[in-house]
């Protein structure tokens, strides 16, 4: 989720459910912090508490410097991602890579722990390939360095974002620890998500790309869970709203160059969740000014409700 999950996403999934968000994942290597992206993404200005911060390495020492630098820069959590299958991140042995070398992990976990006096949480796989789902072995280590919480992707790093996600591994990952586990992987619907806690045994869910173009999944899934029923989908005129807010905070945070580069996906994602028009995308990816991107994206909005309205 690097590059979707920056600071105005995190702070608009907040505002509609989220229950903790955590911020992009960033390199321990301190050679990088100085760049405009690391910038960005260690920029946390305004968001509601605990600051969750994700830091990727492989080497314990830089991982423990990091999680330093980090909570001298404001993080209230520090999370250690072993779950990414990425190739320029697994290349570097970093990521879920480090699963197939539990000595390394162990020493990783243990670093990282006795570096801060924040919680520290962990991100991993199930294993690194599905003849090899050492999750529950991971886990246990984790738990005796002193992790306070796992999250786990109920896919292995040889699978990437391919197959069908298993929820077996995370349930024996649950029973197997004492401390909350979190599954992770396809849920895309409050229900799925009581569903899958209901099988594994998990505190709670994670919640990834399903929320991209879809913020609003959050509270769908707070409200299943209290009262066993489904909310209704957002009005449109709401979903304009958010979109139009969220695409503002873009511009704002990145400047108008960047931010309306960025606004591009969000707002194909958003309207792949509608009616999208693919001529209507290819045209709004050729302007140039936010000003003229918020007016597109008003007038589609208004196409479609004068649509539906003739429809009904």
């Amino acid at each position: 989720m690097a590059g979707v999950t920056d600071r105005p996403f995190r702070q608009l999934c907040r505002r509609l459910g989220a229950g903790l968000v955590v911020g992009e994942m960033v390199s321990a290597n301190p050679d990088l912090r100085n760049t405009r992206k690391s910038q960005l993404r260690l920029n946390h200005e305004g968001e509601p508490e605990p600051i969750a911060v994700q830091i990727m390495g492989g080497d314990p020492e830089t991982l423990a410097a990091s999680a330093v630098f980090n909570v001298a820069n404001g993080a209230q959590i520090i999370d250690i991602n072993m779950g990414c299958p990425a190739k320029k991140v697994c290349n570097k042995a970093a990521g879920s890579a480090l699963l197939k070398d539990e000595g390394l992990v162990k020493e990783i976990l243990h670093a990282v722990v006795e570096s801060v006096d924040v919680p520290v949480s962990l991100k991993i796989r199930t294993g690194w390939a599905p003849e090899h789902r050492n999750g529950p072995t991971v886990a246990q280590m984790a738990e005796k360095a002193g992790i306070v919480s796992l999250a786990v992707h109920g896919r292995t790093r040889a699978c990437g974002y391919r197959d069908t996600v298993e929820y077996d591994t995370i349930r024996t990952i649950k029973q197997s620890v004492s401390i909350p586990v979190f599954a992770n992987g396809d849920i895309t619907s409050a229900r799925k998500a009581a569903e899958v806690m209901q099988y594994t045994g998990a505190d709670g869910v994670l919640i990834g790309r399903a929320a991209q173009g879809r913020p609003w999944i959050f509270r769908e899934v707070v409200h299943f869970l209290q009262t066993g029923e489904e909310l209704p989908p957002p009005a449109l005129n709401e979903v304009e709203q958010i979109l139009l807010d969220h695409m503002a905070e873009l511009y704002q945070f990145y400047g108008e160059y960047l931010g309306l580069r960025i606004a591009r996906k969000h707002v194909s994602w958003y309207l792949q969740n509608q009616e999208e028009d693919k001529d209507f995308r290819s045209r709004f990816n050729r302007l140039e000014s936010a000003a003229e991107q918020l007016m597109a994206v008003q007038h589609w909005f208004k196409e479609l409700k004068r649509k539906k309205e003739l429809a009904a």
